[in-house]
């Protein structure tokens, strides 16, 4: 059990959160949420003692053995795999290695025997016998072969250390397991392992994450990190956000009608207050008015920006049609053969960890690129709006954000452009910055300006959702459901492909593809990707 007792932090004028009482107990997985800034991954640090608190106790069972997956993608670069594993368990690994000391000592002494007894003793309690097993089946679970347990870490590639790492931090059945961000890099089969593994975990799961379908998946419980407050509520993601959002509007509501009580009372008693024969009533109105309170509402850190697709040239008959398209680079075979028949009430989703497949098809259909042979044809009809993956030549100059967008609009005042800056969450003097000093997450949300400027009739969109928050990323998504015309989109999030897509087509490494009308998860299980 953890527990967090009258916690307030600050970090100087600025409060994070303040008075807070949370209690995390086994079998549960709580989901930590919040807009980027609200303190989610600070919250996950005061839990480890990474950072003292303001005001109040984070309190732990001192027998509970709490993990927790590192951050530092290089802090293990010295070790092995299968070591760098197993270290998920300081204080197994640290029998292990002095055993090995011990039993290495060309003098072993008495004092030796009698201590390694006892290391012996502990490594035995500690399960370590089957350490490397169970280092073999977490590793293997995540897509991690044989064949890289030896191997030091600083020689893997940045998306293998992220799934060793989080081995590390699932080894050894830990009793408190904290997760910042754990599919960040997985695979399909990874990502669906992981899942399996948290929901069948006995000991407590607190993790802050940015995949809806994840956190509905595995989560029983929410943490909202929301208006200086941390407030935890039964159930998953889903069931969180409906519930948030009638509770806001219930609170609006509410407050809408006392505040059209007060006005009514405010008026009575202005009117009659110097009338003897209506004082009384007056007074008694002013005594009713004194108790009315509004519920507090603080400004939500939350923020949706209004996305909303809509385009005004109605498509043809013919939208696109690719056949045999052939693609090599650099000698390596990138597309194979790959027809397309789109379709207006098609919604693709580009699956698979071919990622230059699926940016070379797009840049085809965007004609950036000609393949080595193959026939194309795009309706006359056709006006595609193309968010690319890799968009930073659009934000090399200085131009501000009004003067960015105007090039797109074709009403160019800057009222009109600063309002529809303000509804993506530019607002005031953010409307003026250069666009080269821009987040990640801003200039996403700059291109999906431009993109509902554009007015395409057909959404080609190269892994849309990276750099968003999960608020950015919800509004994506229901922006994506409601429209009606056709969309070609890559991307990892299941919920967006699960949500949105009637088609998949599946890139493997070789350039071939399989395309089929399946739902995702019939997909996966059916095809073993």
């Amino acid at each position: 059990m953890l527990q967090v007792k009258n916690v307030t932090l600050r970090f100087g004028s600025r409060v994070l959160f303040e008075d807070v009482n949370l209690e995390f107990i086994a079998n549960n997985c709580y989901g930590v949420i919040g807009a980027n800034g609200a303190g989610k991954s600070t919250f996950l640090k005061l839990l480890t003692g990474d950072i003292e608190t303001t005001k109040g106790e984070i309190i732990k069972d001192k027998h509970d053995r709490l993990s927790v997956l590192k951050q530092n993608h290089n802090a293990c670069d010295e070790y092995s795999v299968l070591d760098t594993v197993i270290m998920g368990n300081a204080k197994l690994y640290s029998i292990m290695k002095e055993k090995e000391r011990l039993y290495m000592k060309p003098d072993f002494t008495d004092e030796d025997g009698i201590r390694v007894g006892k290391l012996e003793a502990e490594f035995e309690a500690l399960n370590g016998w089957e350490a490397e097993s169970e280092a073999a089946i977490l590793l293997s679970g995540l897509g991690i072969n044989n064949d890289f347990y030896d191997k030091k870490m600083v020689n893997l590639k940045e998306k293998e250390k992220v799934k060793v790492l989080l081995a590390s931090a699932l080894f050894g059945n830990p009793d408190i397991l904290l997760l910042d961000e754990p599919t960040n890099g997985l695979d399909i089969k990874s990502k669906l392992w992981l899942e399996d593994f948290l929901v069948n975990f006995k000991g407590t799961i607190i993790l802050v994450s940015h995949d809806r379908h994840f956190l509905n998946t595995v989560c029983t419980h929410m943490v909202d990190i929301d208006r200086e407050r941390i407030k935890m509520s039964i159930g998953n993601y889903d069931f969180w956000y409906q519930s948030n959002e009638l509770m806001q509007k219930q609170i609006k509501d509410t407050n809408k009608k006392k505040e059209e009580k007060i006005k009514e009372l405010q008026s009575f008693i202005a009117r009659f207050s110097a009338n003897a024969s209506k004082s009384k009533q007056a007074t008694s109105r002013k005594k009713l008015l004194e108790k009315i309170e509004l519920e507090e509402l603080k400004p939500s850190s939350r923020k949706y920006p209004y996305i909303n697709f809509e385009y005004e040239k109605r498509l043809g008959k013919e939208i696109v049609y690719l056949r045999n398209i052939n693609v090599t680079i650099d000698g390596k075979t990138i597309l194979k053969n790959f027809s397309l028949t789109l379709r207006a009430e098609d919604k693709i989703a580009l699956i698979g960890e071919n990622e230059i497949a699926k940016t070379t098809l797009f840049k085809i259909l965007n004609g950036e690129i000609i393949p080595d042979s193959g026939e194309i044809k795009i309706g006359t009809t056709v006006i595609f709006s193309y968010f690319p993956k890799n968009h930073d030549e659009y934000f090399h100059g200085t131009e501000t954000l009004v003067e960015f967008l105007r090039k797109y609009s074709e009403n160019k005042e800057d009222s009109f452009i600063r309002g529809f800056l303000g509804r993506m969450l530019f607002s005031g003097e953010e409307a003026l910055k250069p666009i080269n000093v821009l987040s990640g997450g801003e200039k996403v949300r700059l291109m999906f300006s431009k993109l509902m400027m554009t007015k395409g009739n057909v959404l080609l969109l190269d892994e849309p959702t990276n750099h968003l928050d999960i608020e950015s990323i919800t509004s994506l998504n229901n922006a994506l459901k409601k429209f009606n015309g056709p969309i070609i989109f890559a991307s990892y999030d299941t919920e967006l492909i699960e949500s949105v897509s009637n088609r998949l087509i599946y890139f493997d490494s070789e350039g071939d593809y399989i395309d089929k009308q399946l739902d995702y998860k019939e997909f996966v299980q059916k095809y073993n990707i």
